[in-house]
């Protein structure tokens, strides 16, 4: 009968030696517990510092990050009543800047329509765009193995200039991205609601000019109209009548100048239907309220007078559309973000925050809501929409598989080691992954990529938490068939960390480099990200923290 660990898995001597040098301390002497204390401590501490990160704004969270598309968009909205000629001369103009740009392959210009429709297009409904007063430009790039800039860099290069131009003619210009996820209305979307639709457009231009003031928010616009000027000829009947024309004859003469008169029509034996013939007046001499008053239509007598005598001309200004949302009149204020946070959350709360303070509508600050619309729909209040809505489903139903797979997880353990309290030990090192995972991205974010914590991230921890419960299991089981073979806990302890670090850094290292190869992707390097770097800290910590915590649980139970 020789020692009883004889017949056990044995470890290379110089790794037998370092878990001794290691895990010792934290089992043998007089000043272990407190060691192992001193440890829990600095692990909770480093888990609290590390989620802190994102509340520093150090680690940037966002729904989804720019991919390197090969286009993007320019949608130019005129003043209301502006000529189609006017807005093409614009588009023009910013045309030429987009020409001097050297990653610009080509561009199209429509004015006065919309562009083919795009994954944009879906949710904004840009291919509704139709009227002299608007214009899209197709922006197309050159291939992405040519130019050295991601898409969104040059987006956000060529907004300033871009905006500068617009601003000159009274026009309001978006640079519209591809968006890497679901489209939205915009990036930032503030909707207002209230009782009434005047007072829900002044609360609008109140946030509108927030949105104006504050850093970072660019590309903002609202869903009113410009107030474009209307005229209204109104037939002064006592003179018509006096000088004998009628009011029929008035309501023609100015639709003839305004859009034309088929006079007469050609036949011919090869043609099946009749071409009518057009008088029409030319565009310039329409463009002019004079030039259309001095038309004379003929009297009863048979003088001839002018419209200028029958007609008053009253001022006013054009209807607005009213626009709804799920039964409810909303006026949308829209914005996005570009500079150094480029998360359009950050821009979201920032406003949040300013508008909680200050008094809006009445004389008290507005109503916010985040989720829901709001109940009450006769105060002014304000529901936030927009990329936060999708980043808030997102992760929500995220957190929701994760809580389910850690349910998962721990029944499975129960059912392997039943017990109810080894389950949790097992599961400790879940937290241990965020130490990785956030310093991960920070470091990453800093050096020399865009490393922002996005939903790619955090399905990278949903797969940490199956993989490094395999670690703590390795350890846990090899510890309690050495107990069970009558070795010495502390001994048991300290050969499982021995024994079983092999395996377990060897599959943490494949895991590590399978990761690797999608590093360089935009949109799931977060996943690589917290891959690597979640699996090399947690791996680290749970060799140390699992034997350890499992010594202490088994000597409470055995003391």
């Amino acid at each position: 009968g020789g020692k009883p660990h004889d017949t056990g898995e044995a470890a290379a001597g110089w790794m037998q030696r370092g878990a001794e040098s290691i895990l010792g301390p934290f089992l043998r002497g007089r000043g272990a517990r407190m060691r192992r204390w001193g440890l829990y401590g600095g692990v909770v501490l480093l888990i609290l510092g590390s989620v802190s990160l994102a509340y520093f704004q150090v680690v940037v969270l966002k729904m989804l990050p720019f991919d390197d598309k090969s286009e993007f968009q320019v949608v130019v909205d005129m003043p209301e009543g502006t000529s189609l000629e006017r807005t093409a001369r614009v588009l023009q103009e910013l045309g030429d800047y987009l020409a001097t740009v050297p990653e610009v392959r080509d561009y199209q210009v429509y004015a006065g329509t919309a562009s083919p429709i795009n994954f944009n297009g879906l949710v904004r409904q840009y291919y509704l765009r139709e009227g002299g007063h608007l214009g899209d430009i197709q922006v197309n790039l050159v291939d992405q193995k040519e130019r050295r800039r991601k898409s969104h860099e040059i987006a956000l290069d060529v907004r300033a200039p871009l905006q500068e131009i617009a601003r000159r003619h009274g026009a309001a210009l978006k640079v519209v991205e591809v968006p890497p996820g679901p489209p939205v209305l915009a990036p930032i979307v503030a909707e207002i609601y209230g009782p009434d639709y005047e007072g829900q457009i002044r609360v609008a231009r109140q946030v509108r000019a927030l949105f104006e003031s504050t850093e970072g928010v660019v590309d903002v616009d609202d869903s009113v109209e410009y107030p474009g000027p209307r005229l209204i000829l109104e037939v002064d009947r006592e003179k018509a009548a006096r000088l004998g024309v009628a009011q029929d004859q008035i309501a023609r003469a100015v639709d003839t100048v305004l859009r034309g008169e088929d006079v007469t029509f050609l036949f011919g034996a090869g043609v099946k239907y009749a071409v009518p013939i057009r008088l029409k007046f030319d565009a310039a001499d329409t463009a002019e309220l004079d030039t259309l008053l001095a038309l004379r239509v003929r009297a009863r007598e048979g003088a001839l007078v002018p419209l200028s005598e029958l007609v008053n001309v009253v001022e006013t200004t054009r209807e607005r559309s009213i626009h709804h949302k799920d039964l409810l009149p909303v006026v949308y204020v829209t914005g996005d973000m570009a500079g150094r946070l480029d998360s359009p959350l950050y821009g979201m709360f920032d406003l949040f925050f300013q508008l909680r303070d200050q008094p809006l509508a009445l004389d008290r600050p507005l109503d916010q809501y985040f989720i829901n619309q709001p109940e009450d729909p006769y105060v002014y209040s304000l529901k936030w929409d927009g990329e936060w809505q999708i980043t808030y489903e997102t992760f929500r139903d995220m957190g929701l598989a994760y809580s389910v797979g850690l349910v998962l997880i721990y029944l499975l353990v129960v059912a392997q080691f039943r017990s109810y309290v080894v389950p949790l030990i097992i599961m400790a090192p879940i937290p241990l992954t965020v130490i990785g995972v956030m310093p991960g991205h920070a470091l990453l974010d800093g050096l020399f990529m865009d490393a922002k914590f996005t939903a790619t991230s955090m399905i990278g921890m949903i797969a940490l938490a199956g993989i490094i419960v395999r670690n703590s299991i390795l350890l846990v089981d090899f510890i309690n068939q050495e107990v069970a073979r009558g070795v010495a806990l502390e001994e048991a302890v300290i050969r499982a960390g021995a024994v079983r670090a092999k395996p377990i850094v060897l599959t943490g290292l494949a895991a590590m480099i399978g990761a690797g190869f999608i590093l360089n992707d935009p949109i799931f390097n977060g996943l690589a990200i917290s891959l690597i770097f979640g699996v090399l800290v947690s791996t680290v910590l749970t060799l140390l923290v699992i034997p350890v915590l499992y010594y202490s649980y088994l000597r409470g139970r055995t003391v």
